[in-house]
Formats: structure tokens, C-alpha cells, sequence
């Protein structure tokens, strides 16, 4: 019977992908691009993402040199916005740490802003063809229904084991093959929901296939409740055409993108901005409520559509005509309430 390492690699071979925009290459900056968009993120969702950021900035120096507000705005909408600041702090720290080459060490690598473990061995191994093992989520779903691994591996004593035998089963050849193959298995047939097992080329490998029990691997996090909820007020301020914008924070959620501001759900959206930005308005009506979904919490939002007296603005704040909101650095909620607009 062919050993684990040699299904994988056969399987990417035959049926596997081979034509996604950073593939065939070995250009480090490419391959780092591509491994940090995937970070939580699918494949059919990062690519028009991967396409425009690589056209406006080809190289670690123009991404380097562009302000934030450049970089988040390719950004917008792909969410986990520290992954755009992190890649352009990590091109700034190429520049003056490696002369703007990209660090050829593993744990130079690994260095790097917003780059783990398993992201700096994906890019070790398709650039380079290094030995390294990888761990992302696609991959840690296969281990742990082909070997019945026990224990939530976001936990350091399990995750350490389960890099254990990601490091043993590293074979000595084709590792660019195996490694796309362990990923591809993992997003398109050994899925999160409805494993498509009959297909999958490590069924009679596969212990939980064989035990019946596909859906207990990988455990679970251990539930610690319901998510909270975060209730607030987004304040939709017009002037014509136009929509009032506030700068975000460099720190917390959506830190620097532009947003509506906000208040509280118990206070007078048209105080809040007089006492808070000086500026004066006259409340028209109030809009649907608006639900978005975060790792961590559950923001609840209601937007309140304002008139604006006068146009001038204190620091932090700008105009922006409605139909550009959408191509601005903008988070996900703000992109909901616009199309509420109609």
C-alpha cells in the first residue's frame, strides 16, 4: 500500500490545483502575498484580491514605500485588516533589515510581522523547496481525521504534537507537491461540513473514515458561552451626495479605516456629534438594523441617517461622495449599510 506522503503527492498531481495566480512561481514576495491573504481565508475569495494588490505594488519596495491607507484600501472588504498592516511592516522591516531581498533563513522568516510558523514553511518550501512542515487549518483537519487525533489543536500541548507528526510525515522529494496536496485535500475534499469522503484519496487510510466518526475530528474549542454582542448607533451623516467619514484609530477594531462614526444606543445621535466633532445636524430617519459577525463578538448596528449643516470639519474626519465608499478602505459593516442605501 503507497505510504501517506505518496497518495498526497500522486492525488495534487492528477487532481489537484495548479493554475491559481501565485503558483509557478518561486518569488518569495509572490508566495508571502498569497500565504498571508489565505490566512483564514478562502481561496476563491483572495484571488481578485491577490490579482489587484500584486498589480499596484509588484514589489516588496512600492509596498514598502505606500501609505497605509493605499495598502488597507486594496484590503478592504478581505477583513483581518492587521494582515495588511503586518505585510506592509514586515516590507518596511525587508528594507531596512535585508536590503530589500526576501530573507532567505526559515527563522529570518519567521521574523517577519504576521508571519507564523506554519506561513513561513509555505513560503520555505515553494520558494526554495525546503523541508518544512505547514499547519493551517485545512491541513490540521486532515491529520486529525487520517490519525484520529484527540484534542483541540488550538491548545499548545496538542498543537505541539500535531506539528510532531506533520514533521514526521515529511517526505524527501516532490515537497512542493505534497505540501499544495495536504492544502488542496483539505479545502475541497476533506471539508469542514460534508467531507466529500468518497472521493478522497486517503479514505481507506483514514481512521475516522473508518471508525464513523469524520465529524468529531478535529475536536472542537471547548464552548465558553454565547459570543457577546456589541449594540451601537453608526451615524450616516449626508451633505448632497456626500457622507461624513472618521479615521479609525491605529489601534482596536477596523484600526485605520475610515468609518461612520458611532455612539451609543442610549444617547442622541445628533448630540453625539455636536459635542464630540462640532458638527451639526438634523436627524432624517433610521434604517434597518444591521448584524456583522467578528471572531470574537457580534455587532449589533444601527445606522441613522443625518443631515449635516454646513460642510466644514475638524481633523479626522472627511467627505466622501457614496459611490466611493465601496473602493475606499472601508471595513465589511460599512459596505452592508451602503447597500441599504440603495
Amino acid at each position: 500500500m503507497p505510504t501517506f506522503d505518496q497518495i498526497v503527492i500522486a492525488w495534487q498531481k492528477q487532481a489537484g490545483r495548479h493554475d491559481l495566480p501565485w503558483q509557478n512561481t518561486r518569488d518569495p514576495y509572490s508566495i508571502w502575498v498569497s500565504e498571508v491573504m489565505l490566512q483564514q481565508t478562502q481561496v476563491a475569495s483572495v484571488i481578485p484580491y491577490f490579482e489587484r494588490f500584486m498589480a499596484r505594488f509588484p514589489n516588496i519596495k512600492a509596498l514598502a514605500q505606500a501609505s497605509e491607507e493605499d495598502v488597507l484600501t486594496l484590503w478592504s472588504g478581505l477583513g483581518y485588516y492587521a494582515r495588511g498592516r503586518n505585510l506592509q511592516r514586515a516590507a518596511q522591516q525587508i528594507m531596512a533589515q535585508h536590503g530589500g531581498i526576501f530573507p532567505r533563513h526559515f527563522n529570518h522568516i519567521l521574523e517577519l510581522p504576521g508571519v507564523g510558523r506554519s506561513t513561513s514553511g509555505a513560503i520555505a518550501v515553494f520558494a526554495w523547496g525546503e523541508a518544512h512542515p505547514i499547519l493551517d487549518g485545512n491541513v490540521k483537519r486532515v491529520l486529525a481525521r487520517v490519525f484520529a487525533l484527540p484534542g483541540y489543536p488550538g491548545t499548545p500541548i496538542v498543537a505541539a504534537l500535531f506539528w510532531e507528526r506533520a514533521n514526521q510525515l515529511l517526505p524527501n522529494r516532490d515537497l512542493e507537491a505534497y505540501t499544495q496536496g495536504l492544502m488542496d485535500i483539505g479545502a475541497t475534499v476533506c471539508t469542514q461540513r460534508n467531507p466529500k469522503c468518497e472521493v478522497c484519496p486517503l479514505k481507506l487510510a483514514c481512521e475516522a473514515h473508518t471508525l464513523q466518526a469524520i465529524n468529531k475530528y478535529p475536536e472542537s474549542k471547548p464552548r465558553s458561552g454565547v459570543r457577546p454582542q456589541k449594540e451601537f448607533q453608526m451615524l450616516l451623516v449626508f451633505n448632497g451626495r456626500s457622507l461624513l467619514l472618521e479615521r479609525r484609530p491605529a489601534k482596536g477594531i477596523w484600526a485605520g479605516l475610515w468609518c461612520f462614526p458611532e455612539a451609543e444606543t442610549h444617547e442622541d445621535p445628533v448630540t453625539v456629534l455636536k459635542m464630540r466633532w462640532g458638527v451639526q445636524t438634523q436627524l432624517v430617519d433610521i434604517l434597518p438594523v444591521v448584524r456583522h459577525a467578528l471572531t470574537h463578538r457580534q455587532l449589533i448596528m444601527t445606522p441613522c441617517r443625518l443631515t449635516a449643516i454646513g460642510r466644514a470639519l475638524p481633523a479626522g474626519l472627511l467627505w466622501m461622495d457614496v459611490e466611493d465608499i465601496a473602493g475606499a478602505a472601508v471595513p465589511v459593516p460599512v459596505r452592508k449599510i451602503i447597500k441599504l442605501l440603495g
